[in-house]
């Protein structure tokens, strides 16, 4: 199983810096999405 994931040792994890633009898009979506779990079914909704 070691084969099929190879390890790329020349590229590790690299943090990314976010525009503010981004973040704040980000943040007014988690804001206007509404999520509802009924009788195991789960509906989203934007609320925008």
């Amino acid at each position: 199983m070691k084969h099929l994931y190879p390890i790329k040792e020349s590229k590790q994890c690299e943090l990314r810096k976010a525009s503010p633009e981004t973040i704040r898009f980000l943040l007014d979506y988690s804001k206007s999405l509404k999520i509802v779990s009924s009788r195991g079914l789960t509906f989203e909704s934007n609320l925008n």
